[in-house]
Parts: structure tokens; sequence; C-alpha cells
């Protein structure tokens, strides 16, 4: 059977009758890491605006900033503070914290001080990996917190002296004092290879927590998802099976390594595969355009204002992509649509681009994938491999049949192993084995997931339940709106009622859209108890670091 003939019954049966599924067995991400470098030690396997490093270097760089953190005196089980953009020396971090059987924690690099505070004292870090532009941030909090070394790259460090793509100005600044602080590739040099030679590193086990995951805190403070190797070894191996990634893959990477999709799309998935990534520092329209077309890129995960962006700030044929076969995405912002999707395919000549996953930090993220070959828009298509998901009543917890709206529940071996130091809501989340995702959705008689909405944004409206996700999906159909964002607001007679902020296109004809052209056409096209009564007009949303709306701030703002 041709794969373009493939339909949704033919894609579960290959996920559930996949013959070799841990293709190179039953071992942490870190260790398949140097069975490449002993197998395919020269083949590239990252490239970061044309310097490229070969598998073999890689795993050299791992084994001896992993040696200096023992020296540091690291131990099993310390928490280790990545507070990074996305560079090389990420990926470094990343393994050699993992290595030695201590456990990463990635800090967004967009946090400020309080933020950062909070996630380094909750986890009692005892280093911190950082950048010389962040470090200042660091200094800040370092006297109250637990801290006890700081160790400091500067990015320019990995960067070759004429980059192959365009590369933001901030990456090009001369480095910065950074006193007091341990240099990152200072401290690699002074390891010995007879020192890594001769260290005995710990052994670790699949069940042992590894990564350290805070969640956005839409609902209180962040809590710290425990994860293991056995859970990122799980998904990672799942996730590229159902995205058919392969070792002759060129994978771009823009999404931040901080956040759990962007570390699996971008860093373990191409480590895993043993294929190529080409990484950027942040999303730049016409950095991922060269990349993409001077790389031969094959395979991108992306968002859908990235999509647009480029449409916008590019012309259609200015590149070739001929290379690109796979762009996965997920709606930050903008829904992707079937019709930004058929755009894409045209301005692309011939790209698909669809729906990447639903999933969630306890889980180690993509708890689904949409079948290219039997996409539906609109969800976020069928359970990965050895993955549950039931749909159960708010009151009751109840399994409900198709097409009823409910709780997701999850259970896979990717669920994590509770919160850090948070007993209660360990307990609230995680009970026999399944995760209460807190989201509301539906399953189709397919089996596809439909998210909803998180519960705790759901509004009241004269007695009917108002999804935010669900009106922000249906205005985005209106002509003049690129982004929208949708708040209940309280409301004398009828609870709650619905207010919307809008960010508009750019031509002259959308600028002038005022409020009361928005409230009559949601009036033609919802029920009525959806339509907003309250528009607000703005120039941009909030966003967080993975380009997720914070409607947090918006209901805070609006109280």
């Amino acid at each position: 059977m041709a794969k373009g003939d493939m339909g949704i019954d033919d894609e579960r049966s290959l996920m559930s009758e996949y013959p070799d599924f841990y293709s190179h067995g039953k071992k942490p991400i870190h260790e398949v890491l140097s069975q490449h470098a002993l197998t395919t030690p020269q083949k590239v396997a990252l490239n970061f605006y044309g310097r490229e490093m070969n598998y073999g270097e890689l795993d050299h760089l791992v084994n001896r900033f992993a040696v200096y953190l023992l020296q540091l005196g690291v131990k099993e089980g310390d928490r280790i503070a990545l507070f990074l953009h996305n560079c090389p020396q990420y990926m470094i971090a990343h393994f050699a914290v993992q290595k030695i059987g201590a456990i990463v924690s990635p800090c967004s690099p967009s946090f400020k001080a309080m933020e950062l505070s909070y996630q380094i004292s909750d986890m009692v870090a005892k280093i911190v990996i950082t950048s010389d532009t962040l470090y200042p941030i660091v200094t800040d909090i370092q006297e109250d917190s637990p801290l006890q070394h700081i160790i400091v790259t500067h990015y320019g460090d990995l960067l070759p002296g004429d980059p192959s793509f365009h590369c933001p100005d901030e990456l090009l600044q001369e480095r910065r004092a950074t006193p007091f602080a341990h240099d990152f590739f200072t401290a690699i040099e002074q390891v010995t290879d007879e020192q890594v030679e001769y260290t005995v590193f710990p052994s670790v086990a699949l069940e042992d927590v590894s990564l350290l995951v805070y969640t956005s805190g839409s609902t209180g403070r962040p809590k710290g998802a425990m994860l293991s190797y056995g859970n990122a070894l799980f998904k990672t191996a799942a996730s590229a099976m159902a995205n058919e990634v392969l070792d002759g893959d060129r994978i771009l990477a823009v999404m931040p390594l901080c956040h759990i999709a962007g570390m699996l799309m971008g860093m373990t998935i191409p480590i895993y595969t043993g294929c190529k990534v080409v990484l950027l520092y942040r999303f730049d329209p016409v950095a991922v355009a060269e990349a993409i077309a001077e790389e031969k890129c094959t395979w991108w995960y992306s968002t859908a204002p990235m999509n647009v962006a480029i449409m916008q700030a590019i012309p259609s044929g200015r590149y070739n992509w001929s290379s690109l076969t796979t762009n996965v995405c997920t709606s930050f912002g903008i829904q992707l649509t079937e019709d930004i999707a058929n755009r894409w395919r045209a301005y692309t000549s011939g790209t698909p681009v669809y729906e990447a996953a639903y999933g969630l930090s306890e889980t180690h993220t993509a708890d689904t994938y949409m079948p290219r070959h039997a996409i539906k828009w609109g969800t976020q298509g069928i359970p990965i491999y050895e993955t549950e998901i039931r749909i159960v009543d708010l009151q009751t917890g109840e399994n409900l049949p198709v097409l009823q709206d409910g709780e997701i529940v999850v259970r896979s071996p990717g669920v994590f192993k509770g919160y850090w130091r948070n007993i209660d809501a360990t307990k609230k989340t995680l009970r026999d084995g399944w995760v209460y995702t807190g989201d509301l959705g539906r399953i189709d008689s397919d089996g596809y997931l439909t998210l909803i909405g998180r519960i705790k944004e759901m509004m009241k409206v004269s007695g009917f339940s108002v999804f935010p996700e669900e009106v922000e999906a249906l205005l985005m159909h209106h002509p003049a709106i690129a982004q929208v964002a949708v708040i209940g607001i309280p409301d004398e007679k009828r609870g709650e009622v619905v207010k919307a902020f809008v960010v508009c296109k750019s031509s002259k004809e959308d600028q002038k859209v005022v409020e009361s052209d928005i409230i009559e056409w949601a009036k033609e096209n919802m029920a009525s108890y959806k339509v907003p009564r309250y528009v607000e007009f703005r120039e941009q949303l909030p966003m967080s670091s993975a380009g997720k709306i914070l409607r947090r701030l918006l209901i805070d703002g609006a109280s």
C-alpha cells in the first residue's frame, strides 16, 4: 500500500504493530548519543548558523562538561538549572547533567528576577548555567538563593566567523563581563581526556528522575513536574515513529529548548534518531527561510504565527524549499486552519502543514499525533503509541461516550512521577497512573481528540459552558482578525459574559474595524451566549516564551 493511500485504520495498525520500537535498546537518550559517537562519529549532529558539530565532538564535550560538574561536587539527584536561549551549549549541558545522574530544570530565558528566583529556590538548585546576557538577572537573585555556582557561556563562542544565514544582532555582540562566575568553555578545556577516560559515571536507571519541568502556573504558582529518563525515552521514540523521523532527516529547531515540546522536537528526537538538527537561537522569518533553503531541511516544528509571519514577510518563490516534506505545527496565538494550511502549501509549492499534537509537561508532551494521511482539522489527532486517552465526567469521574465533553485523562509510559515537593497537587493530578489534565475535550467516533479548553478558564454564561478556545477559533474566521484571546468577566444578569481581545490585520481596511463590527459579525456566526459583549483592540497579546496566550494576564488586567 502506498503511503498516500493510507487511512486512519492503517495508521493505527502501524502504531500498534511496530516491530522494533526502541531501535537503540531501552537506554537513556545520553547513552544513545554516545552510541552514535561510537558508530558514526563524523556524522553532523547539529548546525548553529553554519557552525557544524559532529556526533563525536558533541559527545566529547558532553563528557568533559559532565566531569567538570562532578569536580564541582554535583551529586546524583542534585538539581541544575538551565537559564539559556537556544544554543549548542544548552544541549551539551542538558546531556552532561543527566549523564551524572543529576536533574535538569529548564528556566525560560524570558524570566525576570522574581520568576527566576521562585523556580531556583523551589527546586533548591545547586548550579545555574546561563549566558553573559542573562547573568545580571542571576546576580540579582543569587544572595537569597541556594545557588553555589554560576556557569556562564557566551552565545558567540560557537558561532562561525561568517554565519551561513541571518544571525540575530545579540549573538554578534562582544562578551559581557561576568565576575565570580565559571566560564563554560574554559571549564571544559580544563578537563583532560585522561580524566574523562578514568571517570566512572553513575549508573542511572530509567525510572530515575532526570528532568524537572515547571508548569506554566495558569492555576497557582508553577509546579515542578518530575520526569524520568524512561519518560523521555518513551515519548522520544513514540514521537519519532509517529512523525516518521529518520536518520537522514535534517530538522530545523526554532522552538525554545526550555519548553517541553521544543526539547522533544528539537533536541531529543534528533539525537535519538541520529539525524542532523539545524538550531536557531530564536525565530526570525529570514533566518528560517535561509536555513531551510541552504541546509535543505526536511522537517520543521513550528507554531501557526511563525508560518503566517513568513508568508507575510517573504515573497513566495524567493527560496527553494523543495526539501521540506514535514511541517508539524501548534496553534499558539493563531488557530491553524485548513485555509492557512492551503495557503502554506501553495506558498511553499507543496509542503503540508498540520497540527502537531496534544500534550502537557506532566506526560512529556505529545500524547497524540496527527496522521498526515488522515488529517482532521480542528482536532489534535489520535493517541500516540501505548497511550490511552479517556474523557470523564467532571462531577462523577465516569467515562463518557464519544462526542461528549468532559475532562481529558491520559495514561502512558510518559506519565510523570509527581510534582516536586507537592504531595497534595500530585494526588489531585495523578490517580492510579492516570493524569487528570484539567483540560476539557471530546473524542469522536474515529478516536480523534478535540481540545476545548482549560476547566479553570471555562466561562458560565447564562448557565451555558463557554470555552475560550472555541470562541477564539470562531472569531478567527473574521476577515479582519489576526489574533484573538477570550476571557470571561463578571456580569450581574448572566453570571459571566465574553470579552475578546483582538489584534487586527495590518491592512488599511482592517484598521477601520470597530467594536460593533466584531460583535455584529459574532451574532451572525455563533450562539448568542458565545458572542463577545466587549471587544478591546490591542497591538499585541501577552504571550509566554513558547507562544501560548497568557489569558491569566488579561484576566488580571480586567479584574
